[in-house]
């Protein structure tokens, strides 16, 4: 299934970059959510710089470094205002960024969503989502973990807003038939690390962690040593620190979404939307979720922080 997936995308590069030869081009701006701290969101950025410069287009990328969505919502507001072929988001809070949407979209400006908001990216107009479904990847790793012998868990969100996020830390729980136990630890690598060393120190049964976020789960690493404990350390994508804890057992694995195709994919799907009738897929496009541990990270580790 997985093979057929990506030999169509393939398919549909290989159709795209046809359909350039024509001699048009097209501009698309790209806003998400992310603070400018993330490593995950440079290889979002890379894959949709690739994808433009594969059909001849141009790609705008913008984020507001505050975090705040009223600011997210004014840069959706601006990009439709400045009539581009198509608008690529990232949907962390649907209330408070479905009106700008749903605005683009009545001007008739096409949108795809992605990494987060899967839920509510239909309803708000937008054409299609790609990324991961983060509930199940959270029960995932919720399952994995209690196979490996977690019985009481902890999940570090590093942006409460983010409803993709809670669900990820919700699949988790759910999958150990246990309540949601998760405390907000900010982007700050200073501030997860200390509040995740708090947590450990005030409930020392805690025996599994979940970082939703590569750079979450190199401080948790750091608070986890700090105070002694033993637990079982899962995380959400790869960075190059995350690889080397993997490979060194500090980390047991990582769960892949594959960002790279969540900021490719979105580029050539409103490319085909636009110069082949409204041609789509059928279907949203899922990025993940899949396992990286230490039976697989030395064939992706070089690419961790670039392409995956």
């Amino acid at each position: 299934m997985k093979k057929t997936m990506f030999a169509a995308l393939a398919a549909a590069t290989a159709i795209a970059g046809a359909a350039y030869a024509d001699g048009h081009s097209e501009r698309y701006v790209m806003i998400t959510h992310t603070q400018g701290t993330d490593p995950f969101w440079p290889v979002v950025e890379k894959g949709g710089r690739d994808a433009a410069a594969a059909i001849g287009a141009t790609l705008e990328y913008n984020f507001d470094a505050s975090g705040d969505m009223a600011g997210m919502a004014a840069l959706i507001e601006a990009a439709a205002a400045s009539e581009p072929d198509g608008i690529i988001v990232s949907l962390p809070d649907a209330a408070a960024l479905g009106p700008a949407i749903k605005s683009a979209v009545a001007d008739g400006i096409p949108v795809v969503t992605m990494n987060s908001g899967l839920e509510s990216s239909a309803e708000l107009g937008a054409l299609m989502h790609v990324g991961q479904p983060e509930r199940d990847a959270g029960f995932a790793a919720g399952t994995r973990a209690k196979a490996e012998g977690v019985t009481k868990g902890l999940c570090l969100n590093q942006e409460a807003f983010n409803t993709a996020l809670v669900d990820r830390c919700t699949g988790y729980f759910d999958a150990m038939g246990a309540d949601l136990n998760q405390i907000d630890v900010s982007n700050d690598p200073a501030q997860i690390e200390t509040r995740t060393a708090a947590a450990l120190e005030a409930d020392e049964s805690i025996d599994g962690v979940l970082a939703v976020g590569p750079h979450v789960c190199e401080a948790a690493t750091k608070a986890i040593e700090a105070v002694g404990a033993d637990v079982h350390l899962a995380c959400f994508d790869l960075s190059p620190g995350v690889m080397d804890m993997i490979e060194d057992g500090r980390a047991a694995f990582t769960i892949d979404q594959q960002q790279r195709l969540q900021g490719y994919m979105p580029v050539i799907v409103l490319h085909l939307y636009n110069n082949h009738a409204g041609l789509l897929p059928g279907n949203n496009i899922a990025s993940g979720p899949g396992f990286v541990d230490k039976s697989n990270a030395a064939a992706v580790k070089e690419l961790a922080g670039i392409d995956r």
